[in-house]
Order: structure tokens, then C-alpha cells, then sequence
């Protein structure tokens, strides 16, 4: 059972997206069906009653700050924007078709060390989001983290708090919306991705650590 405390860091990564072709990919905003996933998320956390005890950190992308809004509110917390988080740059080849994008995502964890066409490296990507995680474990020493964020990144970041190479066998399952989460003093991940619909389900108020 995940738990708010100083300890915990949480990572969750938007769901479901308005594409569209004619917007860059980090002003897309959130889906009907992305926003009712992060609405019966922020439900849950208002349950719990955690008012004060933790912060949320959004990359100033569109969907990840309309997944940090609704979370932020339900935990009597604002919005931290902290750009360095943001997805892997891929900006150089633009809106890409989905079959296009699995075979350039393939590649971007099957080449970590090289630019494929133009993008980030995932070796830089990675130590970008490493960076900036401890950067704000730094900033708030006595709060849970919640992290709302990109796939990617995410499992790059996942896949230096295991210590495994960097592989896309880490990935999360499709469509987003999922999370997992770790200690701050051990670094041990707390299990791999699951689906928000079983972050704080079944929890009540007052199950949260004192």
C-alpha cells in the first residue's frame, strides 16, 4: 500500500490525449477520457484527506499540467512547474503517425546513446529528469512528491532507480495514465507501472502515515 509521506515519491504519467496534427505534441490537452481518469484519481486523494502534505510537480507541457491541476486541488496543494521535466525532445520530426511513432520510440530505447533523427538522446533525456527529480527532492524535504509527467522520461527515470539499462521492455502500457512510485532515501522503486484506477483504491481516511 502506497502511502503520502516525505518519504514517497510518486510518478504518474498523463493518460489519454486530444490529438491533433495541426498542435505540437506538448500543447495537446487532455481527452474526455484522460480528464475522467485523473478526475476519479483526484476523487480518491480528496478521501484521504492529506491537506498540506505533499507537492505536485508538473512539466509545463498542456496534459501534464491538466493532470497535476485536479491532484493538486484534492490535496490542498498548487501546481510547481518545472519545465526541465518535460517529455523527450522530439520536436525535430514533428506529428508523427502511430505507426510512425512506435517504430521512432523503438528506436529512441533501442539506441540510447545516439540522436535518432534529431531527437533528445535518451542518455541525455535520462540524466535531464534525474537532474530535475532530485533537484525538488531537494526543494521539498518534508513533502510527498507527486510528479505528473510523460512516458518516456518517466521510464528512464525508472530505469536509473532500478539500476537496469535503459530498455523499453520498462515501458508503461499504452494509453497512459499510469504510475509507480519510490523512496527517497532507499531509492527503491515500490513496484513497476501500474494504472491509476489502483493508486489509493480501497484506501480510507486516515490510512496515510502521521
Amino acid at each position: 500500500m502506497i502511502e503520502l509521506d516525505p518519504a514517497t515519491v510518486l510518478y504518474i504519467t498523463h493518460p489519454q490525449v486530444e490529438i491533433d496534427a495541426a498542435v505540437a505534441p506538448p500543447d495537446w490537452g487532455l481527452s474526455a477520457i484522460g480528464s475522467a481518469r485523473v478526475a476519479h484519481l483526484a476523487q480518491r486523494l480528496t478521501i484521504l484527506q492529506p491537506t498540506g502534505k505533499a507537492a505536485v510537480i508538473a512539466s509545463a507541457e498542456r496534459k501534464a499540467v491538466e493532470t497535476a491541476a485536479p491532484l493538486a486541488a484534492a490535496l490542498g496543494a498548487l501546481v510547481s512547474c518545472r519545465p526541465d521535466t518535460h517529455e523527450n525532445d522530439r520536436s525535430s520530426t514533428g506529428y508523427l503517425l502511430p505507426d510512425a511513432f512506435e517504430v521512432q520510440a523503438d528506436a529512441f530505447f533501442a539506441k540510447p546513446s545516439q540522436s535518432v533523427r534529431g531527437c533528445e538522446r535518451a542518455v541525455d533525456a535520462q540524466a535531464r529528469i534525474q537532474r530535475e527529480v532530485q533537484a525538488v527532492e531537494q526543494d521539498y524535504p518534508d513533502l510527498a512528491l507527486v510528479f505528473c509527467g510523460h512516458g518516456a522520461v518517466g521510464t528512464l527515470l525508472y530505469c536509473a532507480l532500478r539500476g537496469v539499462a535503459i530498455d523499453r521492455r520498462w515501458d508503461q502500457s499504452a494509453g497512459g495514465g499510469n504510475w509507480f512510485a519510490y523512496d527517497r532515501h532507499s531509492r527503491q522503486v515500490l513496484g513497476h507501472w501500474a494504472p491509476i484506477e489502483t493508486l489509493f483504491a480501497g484506501q480510507r481516511a486516515g490510512c496515510e502515515k502521521r
